[in-house]
């Protein structure tokens, strides 16, 4: 007797909301320029905070780890070792973004020292000068909230040094391999000038002007401090990589170029004065090692840690240890220590062990042609274990959105495969990375092309027969919450449900309450999505608060009150529009929240009422 069946369905676990976005036991592992300590994130009172914890001989951790730090209103987002004997973190208030650098010895000797200690101003490391473990160079805008000042620090005192006052067109500082102020970026608003010095006791003088849709990026110098590696796209479409001689402005031997996209990452061993490898992205970030001894590193970690990526995260002053993650598209993953020499390897954790990998969805490349006929790259996460037919979608565009969306882990595409949606992402024109025309083709294209873009992947997904039209949803955040609400004014017959994340409703209100520290930048900005007098009607025509009449798709708005990006008020004219014509709009607000929502607390909450309203107008 013989019998059939049909073949089993994979069964999916459905996941906790808060197992995708609650924080890690352990995480952001670096190890001490020493090798003698490590140093991790870990939750303390509530919130994310530094802790250390001494290694052995062999290099795996012995005893208690500490917790160096105490921060109870918002988690520990980025710290750095400065020297064997203290860490550096940054921290803003309530999502200001006015971030302030701390300095805490991890000998336990004292609290943390702000080194940045003015209300309302906003610090960031110029250079964390690795080869003198007393100071680091950092820039404030303490005297003039638009513009950026540098100093040297003492870490131990918080003692601070004028190095250079910014004139007040100065919108970037480098420095060369001896940690001195030699490179500065100024602008006027739409031309960008190189300003170089071959020492500090010189003035700057400007060796290259160029406007702003032309980068001459400096990345560092060479290992003599005489010539520049740049990111260069002058006289061509794509950026790519050359040695720039200061003295002639003039780019010189080619390094590495790209055909499809720009290259804008280069890498260096600090200890023996190489170059070890070149970064660009493709549909998923690439790799080109140009150093022997680095590619028998990352030869060696490939084979130990096959189906997954890795990239060294931190290193000792020697390069002899390092602190290696390996991940994926469907997992963190978990991340090791790794001696060069002895080339041994230990886990120090996983960063979620709790969501098993088997469960996650992988995230698969696309390509579609708009309606002008530009090519589209984008990316479809599909729900484990369901056929792709007739699914209920979640359109998802970037924020930025001169940014990029990146083949990764994502843990909201993840929790919302795990609903059973899939997951449309796209880097529509605009989106970095793809050289010069094609961001350029976003200019004055806010609600317009760039929106047909979106459309035009909602479409192909209908054409494929992928999505239920019945059954498509758009959820963004910053731009792609702008272009949520542009999604339901100008095509409202197209989404069944929008969530706007701290989206902007407004093109004149938005351009009239972005940070001081923006202005600089503001005629740019004009250029690219336009001008408040000039180009009136445009912005008019684009800003979806001038069409809430057309609005009859059900919106969640979510917005942190101290958003200094996307002011609260560009949330509250939408949602008060709406509302004067009788449409129920769900509106959350967070007060201790910024541009985005930090805290684990708000996150859950936010997530679970996403989650709910999907599942409401959507099944």
């Amino acid at each position: 007797m013989t019998s059939t069946s049909t073949p089993a369905i994979p069964l999916v676990k459905r996941y906790d909301v808060r197992d995708f976005f609650r924080k890690p036991e352990r995480s952001a592992y670096r190890i001490s320029p020493d090798g003698r300590h490590l140093a991790f994130l870990a939750p303390f009172q509530g919130r994310q905070n530094v802790h250390v914890q001494a290694l052995g001989e062999d290099g795996a951790p012995v005893g208690p780890a500490r917790a160096l730090t105490e921060e109870t209103e918002r988690d520990v987002r980025g710290y750095f070792w400065k020297g064997p004997a203290h860490i550096l973190y940054a921290k803003d208030f309530g999502g200001d973004e006015n971030f302030h650098l701390l300095s805490v010895p991890i000998d336990g000797s004292s609290a943390p020292t702000d080194l940045t200690p003015y209300e309302g101003v906003r610090a960031d490391v110029v250079d964390e000068l690795v080869d003198d473990d007393a100071h680091v160079l950092v820039s404030h805008n303490q005297r003039d909230k638009q513009v950026f000042d540098v100093f040297r620090v003492n870490v131990a005192t918080g003692e601070a040094q004028l190095i250079a006052q910014n004139p007040g067109n100065i919108t970037g500082w480098a420095t060369d391999h001896d940690g001195r102020l030699r490179l500065a970026i100024a602008t006027d608003g739409v031309n960008n000038t190189l300003l170089y010095r071959d020492s500090e006791a010189e003035d700057f003088r400007p060796i290259l002007t160029t406007d702003f849709k032309e980068t001459v990026a400096p990345l560092f110098f060479t290992f003599d401090n005489r010539r520049i590696y740049v990111s260069s796209n002058r006289g061509r479409d794509k950026a790519a990589l050359f040695e720039f001689d200061p003295h002639t402005a003039r780019e010189g031997t080619l390094i590495f170029e790209h055909p499809e996209v720009d290259v804008p990452g280069l890498a260096y061993s600090h200890r023996r004065k190489v170059l070890t490898e070149i970064d660009y992205v493709t549909w998923k970030p690439q790799r080109r090692v140009v150093d022997p001894v680095m590619a028998e590193i990352y030869a060696d970690l490939a084979s130990r840690l096959p189906g997954y990526e890795v990239a060294l995260q931190s290193a000792t002053r020697d390069e002899t240890r390092f602190v290696v993650a390996a991940y994926n598209d469907r997992t963190q993953g978990a991340r090791y220590l790794y001696d060069a020499v002895s080339r041994k390897l230990t886990k120090l954790g996983d960063i979620q062990p709790w969501l098993l990998e088997r469960d996650m969805a992988p995230m698969k490349p696309i390509r579609y042609t708009a309606r002008d006929g530009l090519k589209i790259d984008g990316y479809l996460t599909l729900p484990v274990g369901v056929t792709p037919r007739n699914l209920p979608v979640i359109v998802h565009p970037h924020g930025g959105p001169w940014v990029r969306d990146v083949w990764g882990y994502n843990p909201e595409v993840q929790f919302l495969a795990n609903r059973g949606y899939a997951v449309l992402q796209m880097n529509f024109r605009g989106s970095t990375g793809y050289g010069r025309k094609f961001w350029e083709a976003s200019f004055k294209q806010w609600g317009r092309a760039m929106q047909d873009d979106i459309t035009d992947a909602v479409e192909w997904l209908k054409r494929e027969g992928i999505a239920d039209p019945a059954r498509i949803a758009i959820y963004g955040a910053s731009y792609g919450g702008y272009a949520v609400l542009a999604g339901i004014a100008f095509t409202p017959d197209l989404y069944a449900a929008a969530v706007d994340y701290v989206g902007v409703s407004n093109l004149f209100t938005f351009m009239n309450t972005i940070p001081p520290y923006w202005k600089p930048f503001l005629d740019s900005m004009h250029e690219m999505v336009g001008h408040p007098g000039r180009d009136e009607q445009l912005l008019r025509e684009s800003s979806p608060v001038f069409f809430v009449d057309r609005i009859k798709t059900p919106l969640f708005v979510a917005q942190g009150a101290k958003d200094p990006r996307v002011n609260k008020d560009e949330s509250d004219q939408i949602v008060a529009a709406l509302r004067a014509r009788g449409v129920d709009v769900e509106y959350m607000v967070k007060e201790n929240e910024g541009h985005g929502f930090h805290n684990e607390e708000n996150q859950f909450e936010f997530y679970a009422a996403m989650e709910a309203f999907l599942r409401k107008h959507l099944g």
